[in-house]
């Protein structure tokens, strides 16, 4: 259906794709795979005509509808959200028609030509209407912004009204329901919530057209695509299967080529030791020759020049006390309507703890808060001893200094770290060779974010507090970022939608809910389970009126939670007590081991041995040095276990 064959293209220079070739089908299910700046949005552009390759061949069939989500924010005419849906389904321009042949038909004489040729234009209409699903497009489409997230009360407001992130949804749910032969979609769950992409994820599930999509989430890929194009060092590898597919295809290819080239290798030493070894008996002449033509014809393996590995770390901060944070009766308020009322938790040092719950639930305002970027209604935010925080959120990019560079910004953080490791620190998000000397004012919103997680990533700290950090990250730096945050020794609390990402780093998780806190320990697919169970809880038939079912369940819900709460504290103090028995332990045999070099020392016999008092002596210094070392260590594990117990109170 789409091909593209030997395409080449080139932007300042730099090559983009060198002999590119694919072939989209029909009902294909593609993720489209690959670094930042290898050119998968490019790609995009070319099926959609705004770019032309420098040579190649591309088809596109004319005859077949194309819904495009770019990934840039959009700007949406200042009308409502239905009227815009309808516009750009063609609904509105079908309505007018109809409603303008009424009219002129009721003016007209039933038996001229002209009433003849209005029945005709309004037939016509009546059948697009219809094949457009007219009378049923308004429940259609509030059942699919219903999905993404929007309210009754959303319905009547101007798209001009609402945020970048709530637009591009907009945007997604005019695609959907114009129902397209081939859906282009860039990044289309960076502004979804969990629940918002579990709804989508169900509804392409019936999409009968073509899929290819751009997403740096991983198990939306895994979800729903069945073929992984990769595009690398400027060509296409083809893999026929999901994104976790690919990976394990793409590792397995890697280690047939390695053994391929020590074979080789092998073959080829063999064969030079042979030509060496004869190369001056007449008797081996001629097989010596048909060894070194063999070897001039042989086509070396190469294994695909892959990007230099890099890895990224925080630099280490100070230590700070246990509790890094404790939230008191914090309450939020916009125009008279509570955000969230009387919510309390604390966090500890060292957690790593996710904040979970749908679309304006009150997530980023909780972050900026607890950030001191913003004050609550009433309620306090008490940090603990020595915290430093660094806090990334999507307008931190606006905290930039628009009179610099990026390497002047990069500069203007106090930092121990030598220009090799802030290079190799920018090249690891993207920003290598000249793209340094770049103003900030030119840079997109993405590359804006990429340098505020440089910025955070120089600072020392101990508490991160991220509003979705990983939206303008590649699959690659998205790792690297993730294996730093999993090395972090300080605390976390972060925002994210990607499941993959939190399930690999975090250990608790807190989800606004109708602004209340509830809490769940244990890792994201937890909770994301917990939730599923409540929703299936709360969907169920019943006897009981719709009140007492939701008033039980909330009781039951709530016991439960309060339990799981009781085993995870209890879980967590057996295992803070098992770190204390061989501190105990080895403390134990210490003081007996100083106290028998004590009584040593005491016996006349040894006194007069000077050599040995020497050496008892220094061994009694060093026992005392060890054991207060275990003493400090014990305290700090028993301090741990007292909180514990406190929370338990």
């Amino acid at each position: 259906m789409i091909q593209f064959q030997d395409i080449y293209l080139s932007f300042n220079g730099k090559t983009l794709f060198n002999g590119l070739s694919l072939s989209i089908n029909e009902k294909n299910r593609i993720g489209l795979v690959g670094n930042n700046g290898t050119g998968k949005t490019t790609l995009f552009h070319i099926i959609l005509g705004k770019i032309t390759p420098d040579r190649g061949l591309v088809e596109v069939p004319k005859n077949k509808t194309i819904g495009y989500l770019p990934q840039d924010l959009v700007e949406l005419e200042p009308i409502n959200i239905i009227d815009f849906l309808k516009n750009v389904t063609g609904l509105k321009t079908v309505e007018a028609t109809l409603k303008s042949c009424e009219h002129k038909m009721a003016l007209t004489d039933p038996q001229s030509d002209q009433y003849q040729n209005l029945l005709k234009k309004y037939e016509e209409a009546s059948h697009l209407f219809s094949v457009l699903d007219g009378y049923s497009f308004e429940a259609k489409s509030k059942k699919i912004l219903h999905g993404l997230g929007f309210e009754e009360k959303d319905y009547d407001k101007l798209c001009t009204e609402f945020s970048g992130g709530w637009k591009m949804k907009i945007l997604l749910a005019s695609i959907l329901l114009s129902n397209p032969d081939i859906m282009l979609l860039d990044e289309p769950t960076n502004h979804l919530d969990t629940e918002n992409m579990e709804w989508l994820e169900k509804y392409l599930e019936d999409y009968p057209g073509t899929l290819v999509t751009i997403s740096h989430d991983r198990r939306f890929l895994d979800k729903i695509t069945q073929l992984t194009f990769e595009i690398f060092n400027g060509k296409l590898n083809f893999y026929h299967g999901n994104y976790s597919f690919y990976l394990k295809e793409k590792d397995q290819k890697r280690l047939l080529i390695e053994k391929e080239i020590e074979t080789q290798r092998k073959k080829i030493e063999k064969t030079e030791a042979f030509i060496e070894r004869f190369r001056y008996k007449a008797t081996k002449a001629t097989q010596v020759q048909s060894r070194i033509k063999m070897l001039e014809r042989l086509d070396l393996v190469e294994m695909e020049k892959e990007a230099k590995p890099v890895s990224i770390h925080f630099p280490s901060g100070e230590r700070s006390g246990l509790e890094v944070l404790k939230v008191e009766h914090l309450s939020k308020q916009y125009d008279g309507r509570f955000i969230f009322e009387n919510i309390n938790f604390s966090l500890y040092r060292g957690e790593k703890v996710a904040l979970a719950g749908v679309n304006g639930a009150g997530k980023s305002t909780l972050t900026r808060i607890i950030s001191g970027h913003e004050a609550p209604t009433s309620g306090q935010v008490i940090r603990g001893d020595k915290v430093k925080i660094a806090f990334f959120s999507q307008e931190s990019a606006q905290n930039l200094n628009y009179a610099h560079t990026i390497w002047e910004e990069v500069n203007s953080i106090r930092t121990k770290m030598l220009d090799i490791e802030k290079r190799n620190l920018l090249g690891a998000f993207l920003f290598s060779g000249d793209d340094i000397y770049k103003p900030i004012p030119v840079l997109s919103g993405g590359e804006k974010a990429r340098l505020t997680l440089v910025k955070i990533l120089m600072n020392e700290t101990n508490f991160l507090i991220l509003d979705e950090p990983t939206n303008h990250l590649d699959m690659s730096t998205n790792e690297l970022f993730q294996r730093a945050l999993m090395e972090y020794k300080g605390t976390i609390f972060i925002v994210s939608h990607d499941r993959y990402f939190l399930d690999n780093i975090v250990e608790r998780v807190i989800e606004i809910r109708d602004g209340k806190i509830y809490e769940y320990p244990g890792n994201y697919s937890y909770y994301n389970e917990k939730r599923e169970q409540r929703q299936a809880l709360f969907s169920g038939d019943s006897d009981q009126s719709e009140k007492e079912k939701t008033t039980q369940s909330k009781k039951r819900e709530i016991r439960r939670i309060e339990a799981e709460a009781r085993n995870f504290l209890s879980r967590k103090k057996r295992e803070i007590q098992n770190r204390l028995l061989p501190i105990e332990d080895a403390i134990s045999k210490l003081e007996k081991k100083k106290s028998e070099n004590e009584s040593l020392l005491c016996d006349p016999s040894i006194l007069t041995d000077s050599d040995q008092v020497q050496t008892l002596m220094k061994e009694l210094k060093e026992t005392n040095e060890k054991i207060t070392i275990l003493m400090q260590k014990w305290e700090t594990i028993a301090e741990e276990i007292d909180q514990l117990n406190t929370k338990e109170e």
